[in-house]
């Protein structure tokens, strides 16, 4: 079968297209054959090495299909049934072995598509939103990168909530998505000062919580916008990582909380891997959550996936169709 092999940490350009052997699934395991993976920027700093992986390796956590075979002891899901997953290296792939327990399968009207664009981004904005900190009327949030996969989602099931929120975006095409999403405000913060802006539209009060995946190019501004007390959640770093922090400084902000999460920690039952994705897919499948698939490219294009990606050029979800 084909997929993606990286043999040495760098650019995209290591991204090669290579000939393997075809998996089977072991014990408690199933063969997914992918129809839909999702582009995510885990898969950026596993490739260029700021996430160490051992080497060689099939870049992806995220993907959906049907599955076309079943280990011993596997009694769900069967063969045949449409699944998606996030959390299991390998689906750059057109088949990936992955655990029974990692699988949920896709409900009526969810797509293959669907599916590789909801797990990880969809999983990622629902706990943040409902359990880290669950967002209620009255609150407000400033969601960074408020166009991007996982901004687009976040927004929407804040409003959900009943909280309002602020979104930073780079140019007005994404603004605009970003109130398609629900944003009550949208600050451009290639002309705005974002610190300033917020400070403006709270009346100087700022946010009870920042959601930013993008590290550290906004870190600093984006404690200055917390309420007393506010909670700064930091879930990825698409700039690049934040430098050495002083702790005391969230005591001078106004006893501001610091968090580093990551979903895995947040699916980590089967029980909690199946309440997420079953509130995300319903969501999708009765219309309240609307996905945003911006770009699909056949896996042959798997580095200009990665380019555009890293390069701030996507909008919602990319994803690889290992088929075409």
């Amino acid at each position: 079968m084909r997929a993606i092999r990286v043999r040495a940490p760098g650019g995209p350009e290591v991204l090669r297209l290579e000939e393997i052997t075809a998996p089977a699934p072991g014990p408690g395991q199933v063969l997914v054959q992918l129809e839909a993976v999702g582009v995510n920027f885990i898969d950026v700093y596993q490739r260029s090495g700021l996430y160490p992986v051992a080497l060689p390796f099939t870049p992806g956590q995220e993907a959906a299909g049907r599955v076309s075979a079943a280990g011993a002891g596997v009694t769900a899901p069967k063969v045949g049934d449409r699944v998606a997953y996030t959390g299991v290296l390998g689906a750059y792939a057109e088949s990936a072995v992955v655990p029974a327990d990692r699988v949920v399968v896709l409900p009526d009207g969810v797509s293959a598509r669907q599916g590789a664009a909801a797990m990880l981004q969809g999983m990622t904005a629902h706990y943040l939103v409902t359990t880290l900190h669950p967002l209620r009327p009255g609150d407000t949030c400033l969601v960074h990168a408020a166009a991007g996969g996982v901004g687009l989602l976040l927004c929407q099931i804040a409003k959900l909530r009943g909280a309002r929120v602020l979104g930073t975006v780079s140019t007005h095409e994404k603004a605009e998505l970003a109130r398609g999403a629900g944003a009550d405000e949208v600050i451009l913060y290639t002309e705005q000062d974002f610190e300033a802006e917020v400070k403006r539209f709270t009346a100087g009060a700022g946010v009870q919580v920042v959601y930013d995946s993008v590290g550290r190019t906004t870190f600093d501004k984006s404690l200055n916008c917390l309420a007393r007390r506010g909670l700064m959640v930091l879930f990825g770093q698409s700039s690049g990582p934040v430098g050495p922090f002083d702790p005391q400084v969230l005591n001078q902000k106004g006893s501001l909380f610091l968090t580093r999460p990551t979903l895995a920690h947040y699916v980590a039952s089967r029980a909690e891997l199946e309440a997420r994705a079953a509130d995300v897919l319903g969501w999708i499948a009765r219309g309240a959550l609307k996905l945003r698939i911006a770009l699909e490219f056949p896996l042959t294009q798997a580095a200009e996936a990665h380019r555009l990606l890293e390069g701030r050029k996507t909008t919602g979800k990319v994803l690889l169709l290992p088929s075409h």
